[in-house]
Formats: structure tokens, C-alpha cells, sequence
């Protein structure tokens, strides 16, 4: 017999079909067991009668084991009906069930309310939570959507490489891996430079990568390896034609897993997010000019947006411009990275920008330096040895068009998507300075 999916089961009913999966409740009643089975594509509630010939086996099924079930789909009894749920109006009457891999005795019960690290001890495990499989449902999409309005718009996919030659922006902290002949490698903290060479190939360019960061945060925001939705594009003919398509991409996320994952916002206690046309923009000039207006509070840092100026910006954002985004431009030029432009008549400002999202920084992006002696004088400015770029400033030599693009986190946009208090709980398996799976000391 071949295998049915549980989410085909409602146009069977009357029939006999075979289903695979996990045991995700069993509840004994009397002298009946019943089962609560789900596989890939949703759940079903079995019913095993004492007459069954698989009661016995039944009564030895422990929680989450993998099993083999084969029975006959019943309507269920008015009574009986759950309308809002899958499968709310059938049962499967179980006349077969084999064991495919009996599961331990549980730890703990699965809808306790666990600490992080304990969580994220227990991650193999938790992964089975309807919980979890729901966060990492959305990232998926996330990431899908990402690629798909990025492919619709003629933007061409690559593969960033992991390991590189040197840090790949001179400035954040990178972990050094022993390469051949004695040499040191480190693992790329960025792939902005390949997907700027990969403009002088096909115009506009994007990679989905892991990135690797050896500063030593322990914050609910940083983590040391993480995956970062990169595009890049040429002939633009400054930085908002790159905020431009960043709002379309990052709408089109949204509308899709509204469409597709209702169910999910709704289990989270949380909403989807408000993305107008346009986002609101700002500079921080304006932004930090807000804060001190509407939050009656200092600004420490006038070059930058600390993390509560980025929190009580998105608070106004929403209230005001019914947006859970914002950008925010007119960075210092000295704070962004090497390669980004000086924007022209408004120095010392660049050409930097940053989009936030429900209080956090998700995005960061600029339009880069293509001119080839600009860029050699910015890395001596910046006391970078130029020589030690001479791959990277090949595409400069020959043809750079003016360019910019931007960076998205994958588990900070899913992590706001669904109002999660730290990113570690929007990363499958997260590493930090404390943690590679488990905790590094105790």
C-alpha cells in the first residue's frame, strides 16, 4: 500500500490508507488508545478499539516514537467535530500499527515553558515542538521569498565563498583557520566583496551565506556564525535605487508569509507586520531629533543609533506611520565601512543606510566606491594595506559600474517576524561564545 500524507486524508474517508509519522499524544480512555499522529504535512487524531488487533502494541507506543499506521478514515460523530482544526471531522480507525523506532521516556513535558539554555541543550528534541517546526517553517519562507523577488527581478544567484584570504571589510574580528602550505585563512565575516565582483558579470547579483563574526557578544542580537541575504547591483544612479528594491523584496516577504503562514502569527500571539509603500525614511539627524522630542531623553552617541534609539524610532514609526520599518540614512562617513561613497554636497555624510525593523537593526547597505583610485585612497586614509585587496580591486581596474546593494539577517528579520526575545531562539542551532550545540563551560 502506498503511504498517503495526513493533509490528503479529508478525501479519504471510507478507505483504508497507510501513514507514517510521530506519535504526538497518546491518551488512554477506557479500554481504547487514543493517538495523535502528524508527519510533514499536518496531524490526525487515531483512535485504536480494543477489538483492533494493534490495541497491544498501542499500549506499549511511547511519545514522539516513529511509527507505521494503517486504518480507515471515518467521519466522526457530530459531537465530536473540532471545526477549526485539521482533520477536525475525521478519525483514523487503527487496524495495524508498527513501531518504526520507539522513543525514550521524555525529559520533560514537551509544552513546558523551558529557559533558553535549556532549550537549546534539548534542541534535537525541541525541534519536534509544533513551536519550533513553526519558526523555522517561516524562516524558510522567508528565505524563499527573499530569493524568488530577487530572481523575478532579474538578479542572478551565486555562491559565496566561506573561507577567504584575508578579514573581508578590515574591521570585524575573524576566526583564523590553518589553510595549505602553512598559510592562515580565516572564515569570511561578509561576501561583499564577490558579489561587487560579481556585478561586472551580470549587472545585479545575490547570495543567501554563512558568515562567521569572532567578537565576543553575548547579546539577545549577536551570534558568531549567521546567514545573511546579500544582493548587489550596478548602473544605479544612487542609493535609493538599491532602498527601492529592498522595500519591494522585503514587502513581498511579508505579503507571502501572511499568505502562506496565518496560522503562525496567530499561534505567536503576534501580528504581521505593518509595510507600507514607502517605508518611512529618515535621517539619523532626524531620527535622533525625534527621540529627544518624543522620548524626553538624551542622545549618547550622535554618529550612531544605539539600541534603544533604534527601539524607540520603530515605537514612533509605528505609531505614526503605521510601518514596522523604517531606513534610516546620513551616517558619518568615518562609520560605515571603507567602500562606501561620501554622499555628494553632504559631507561628512555617506551613502549608508540601515533599515529597522520592529527595534532592530536588520539590514545594512550603501552605494559603494567603483572608482579605482577613490578606492586606494579611502583604504589609505583608512590605513588598509591596498595591496593586500589587489583581488578584490581587479573589478575596479576594469569597468566597475557605479554600484550599491545591502545585507539582510535571516535570523534577525525572523526573529522580529514573530517578536522572539533573543535571536538564538530564530537560529536551528546557534553558535556563540558560549555555545557550539552545548555550552562551552558550565
Amino acid at each position: 500500500m502506498e503511504r498517503t500524507l495526513i493533509r490528503e486524508l479529508n478525501t479519504c474517508v471510507g478507505t483504508q490508507v497507510l501513514i507514517r509519522g510521530w506519535v504526538s499524544v497518546r491518551r488512554d480512555q477506557g479500554k481504547m488508545v487514543f493517538c495523535d499522529v502528524r508527519d510533514r504535512s499536518g496531524m490526525v487524531q487515531g483512535i485504536v478499539l480494543p477489538i483492533s488487533p494493534a490495541i497491544e502494541i498501542a499500549k506499549e507506543v511511547t511519545v514522539e516514537s516513529a511509527v507505521e499506521v494503517v486504518g480507515t478514515i471515518n467521519k466522526r460523530p457530530e459531537k465530536n467535530i473540532t471545526a477549526d482544526k485539521q482533520n477536525g471531522d475525521i478519525e483514523l480507525s487503527v487496524e495495524s500499527l508498527t513501531i518504526l523506532n520507539k522513543a525514550q521516556t521524555l525529559p520533560f513535558d514537551l509544552d513546558a515553558d523551558l529557559n533558553l539554555d535549556t532549550l537549546l541543550d534539548n534542541r534535537p528534541l525541541m525541534l519536534h515542538t509544533e513551536r519550533e517546526r513553526d519558526i523555522f517553517a517561516l524562516q524558510a519562507t522567508v528565505m524563499q521569498a527573499y530569493r524568488n523577488a530577487l530572481i523575478k527581478r532579474e538578479f542572478t544567484e551565486f555562491q559565496a565563498p566561506a573561507l577567504v584570504g584575508g578579514d573581508a571589510e578590515g574591521g570585524a574580528a575573524a576566526f583564523k583557520v590553518s589553510y595549505y602550505n602553512e598559510m592562515t585563512a580565516f572564515l569570511a565575516t561578509s561576501p561583499q566583496f564577490y558579489k561587487e565582483l560579481m556585478v561586472n558579470a551580470f549587472e545585479r547579483a545575490f547570495t543567501i551565506a554563512k558568515i562567521f563574526r569572532g567578537e565576543k557578544h553575548a547579546t539577545p542580537r549577536h551570534l558568531s556564525e549567521l546567514t545573511q541575504m546579500d544582493f548587489e547591483m550596478g548602473f544605479i544612479r544612487d542609493y535609493h535605487d538599491v532602498t527601492r528594491v529592498l522595500e519591494e523584496v522585503v514587502r513581498e516577504v511579508v505579503v507571502t508569509a501572511g499568505e502562506k503562514h496565518g496560522g503562525i502569527f496567530a499561534r505567536f500571539d503576534t501580528t504581521l507586520p505593518l509595510a507600507p509603500d514607502p517605508f518611512p525614511m529618515l535621517t539619523l539627524t532626524e531620527a535622533q531629533a525625534i527621540i529627544r522630542a518624543e522620548f524626553k531623553r538624551e542622545i549618547e552617541d550622535t554618529s550612531d543609533m544605539s539600541p534603544e534609539d533604534e527601539r524607540q524610532i520603530c515605537e514612533w514609526a509605528r505609531r505614526e506611520k503605521q510601518s514596522d520599518f523604517i531606513f534610516i540614512t546620513g551616517y558619518p562617513t568615518k562609520k560605515r565601512a571603507f567602500y562606501t561613497y561620501e554622499e555628494p554636497g553632504k559631507a561628512p555624510f555617506s551613502t549608508g543606510f540601515d533599515l529597522l525593523f520592529r527595534g532592530l537593526e536588520i539590514n545594512s547597505g550603501s552605494q559603494r566606491m567603483h572608482d579605482y583610485d577613490e578606492m586606494v585612497a579611502r583604504m589609505q586614509e583608512r590605513d588598509l594595506d591596498h595591496e593586500k585587496f589587489s583581488f578584490y580591486l581587479q573589478g575596479h581596474k576594469y569597468g566597475f559600474p557605479p554600484h550599491g546593494g545591502c545585507s539582510t539577517g535571516l535570523e534577525r528579520f525572523t526573529m522580529k517576524m514573530l517578536d522572539l526575545k533573543n535571536i538564538r531562539e530564530a537560529t536551528a542551532f546557534p553558535r556563540d561564545m558560549n555555545r557550539i550545540d552545548m555550552r562551552l563551560s558550565s
